[in-house]
């Protein structure tokens, strides 16, 4: 029987909260561990399905891995250039281990990745990038099969900024010979994490804006290094807080990685007030209405449009939300509807949210981590009950969620 989570809505959130380590770090930092037979020591890791996932697939090619309590270790060699197709299903940043595998055996075969349905997400900037690399790229019976007798340096330009395909680039060019730069990169805070962590194993790396140049080494030595601060949870717990006119505070966060979220919330007549590593919201009435765009950062997250279009339901006046990171990342919006918001979407990436003065819980689907977390915030901001199905994609992207909330006053069960 599939688990679910049942809120009783209309309690204001009060109180201070600890951010835990970012997902979307903390997953090319797993991955990049197959770069050097060191050990690597992360601490800060969230307790997340995903990084499961992770640490079974470093695993499954060979390194030996241990840890607890947010604390993780990797060494050893590789023993196997096949990643296992279960795994890669299950997440698609496992795809991630494409570049480092190829750079240390020679060969990779990961199979085509899957993950949240929010859209069409394809691989051929990673692997266009890999070619320029020196690596032969095929595809076979739905996998990958990269090959490469030894990688070397070149100049790489992203027709558009992904994250992901930045970060294959990065770790393959941390091992190839000569000067790689790549124009266009993404410039993600989760980017930086990835860079300063490689550079403290070793490797030498310079980020300029959008260029990020990469002089390739031979190894890379061991390290301990701590996940930075998961800015996407943040912003979730901050426009809980603002949906539910309460007063939250999160700790341990970059405020200029937040930054995006937190000026929009401020353009919504939202109290923000921000210190060295801590931001707090506070609102006793409903927001204005505003226009949110998704963009590759420093643009608004893609991964925070479902979250505040749950907030938006509740201002005053219409609002524009257009996603224009990934399509059909809309799955959310019928489940909000079905709470009594008036969401209306025109065409493919734009959603009109006509403001309303309440809504009422009942049983929603959460299709993806963030169109969860969406269903969340509403049901928290809602009268009476909500229960959401789908419980699992949210253990995917969020650490202890329902303590956290609990811890500051929301009314939230979790049952079979």
């Amino acid at each position: 029987m599939r688990e679910k989570l049942t809120i009783h809505g209309g309690t204001p959130l009060k109180g201070t909260l600890e951010i835990s380590g970012a997902k979307n770090s903390a997953l090319p930092l797993l991955a990049s561990s197959l770069l050097t037979e060191q050990r690597v020591h992360l601490t800060n890791v969230p307790d997340l399905k995903d990084v499961e996932t992770m640490l079974s697939m470093v695993g499954e090619l060979g390194k030996s891995t241990s840890g607890e309590a947010g604390e993780v270790s990797i060494a050893g060699k590789i023993d196997s250039n096949h990643a296992p197709a279960d795994l890669v299903k299950k997440m698609r940043a496992s795809f991630l281990v494409l570049a480092p595998l190829v750079a240390r055996t020679g060969k990779a075969e990961v199979p085509i990745p899957g993950g949240c349905n929010i859209g069409t997400r394809p691989v051929d900037l990673h692997l266009k990038g890999l070619e320029r690399l020196g690596v032969n790229i095929a595809q076979e019976d739905g996998k990958i099969v990269a090959r490469a007798d030894g990688l070397s340096g070149n100049d790489v330009f992203l027709n558009y900024p992904s994250v992901g395909a930045t970060e294959q680039l990065i770790m393959a060019a941390t091992m190839a010979k000569g000067e790689t730069a790549i124009y266009n990169a993404a410039q993600e805070p989760e980017i930086r994490d990835l860079v300063n962590f490689l550079n403290q194993m070793g490797a030498e790396i310079r980020i300029n804006g959008s260029i990020i140049r990469i002089n390739g080494v031979e190894e890379l030595d061991r390290t301990e290094y701590r996940v930075m601060s998961d800015r996407i949870a943040a912003g979730t717990y901050l426009i809980a807080g603002a949906a539910t006119a309460g007063s939250v505070t999160v700790t341990g966060v970059d405020t200029s990685a937040v930054k995006p979220l937190s000026l929009k919330l401020k353009n919504a007549g939202i109290t923000v007030r921000e210190k060295d590593n801590s931001i707090k919201v506070a609102s006793s009435e409903r927001p204005e209405n505003i226009e949110v765009i998704t963009l590759p950062y420093p643009g608004f997250p893609t991964d925070l449009q479902a979250p505040i279009t749950a907030l938006l339901t509740l201002a005053r006046g219409k609002s524009v939300v257009k996603e224009t990171v990934f399509d059909s990342r809309f799955d959310h919006v019928p489940e909000l509807n079905k709470m009594g918001a008036d969401i209306s979407m025109t065409n493919s990436n734009t959603l009109f949210v006509e403001g309303k003065t309440s809504l009422r819980g009942t049983e929603v689907e959460a299709t993806d981590i963030r169109a969860g977390a969406a269903l969340v915030i509403e049901g928290l901001a809602a009268e009476g009950k909500t229960t959401i199905t789908g419980v699992k994609h949210l253990d995917r992207g969020y650490s202890n969620l329902v303590t956290n909330l609990r811890n500051l006053g929301a009314q939230l069960e979790r049952h079979k």
